[in-house]
């Protein structure tokens, strides 16, 4: 049986979102001490607390868990381009990859 590290991920979690644990605490409606005992101590949280944590990371107790961590990692604002590029249609989706495609290589040409 695999061992999943909760305050690993938590700790990764933060970094991806370029959050303080302060902040995880606010967002996650718990408190700061109980975070810091959780990630300095290694306590491990309860279903509840764990369940706060990661609606404050916009995350299902899945993503957390979960194997592949390119979807769990998404930062919020990548999470609502994607939520935004599901309700285009094939044409739209289409201009925008052009549009993506000019952009960089507009970006390219400043670069150099």
């Amino acid at each position: 049986m695999l061992k999943f590290d909760v305050t690993k991920r938590i700790k990764d979690l933060c970094n991806a979102y370029s959050w303080t644990y302060y902040r995880l605490a606010k967002e996650s409606d718990i408190t700061y001490s109980t975070l810091s005992a959780m990630l300095n101590k290694g306590t491990i949280p309860s279903i509840p607390t764990l369940e706060k944590i990661c609606k404050g990371f916009n995350i299902s107790l899945s993503q957390f868990f979960a194997e592949d961590e390119s979807v769990a990692l998404m930062t919020f604002p990548q999470k609502e381009y994607l939520a935004r590029w599901e309700t285009l249609t094939q044409e739209n989706r289409m201009c925008v990859d052009k549009f993506i495609d000019f952009l960089k290589a507009k970006q390219s040409e400043t670069d150099r």
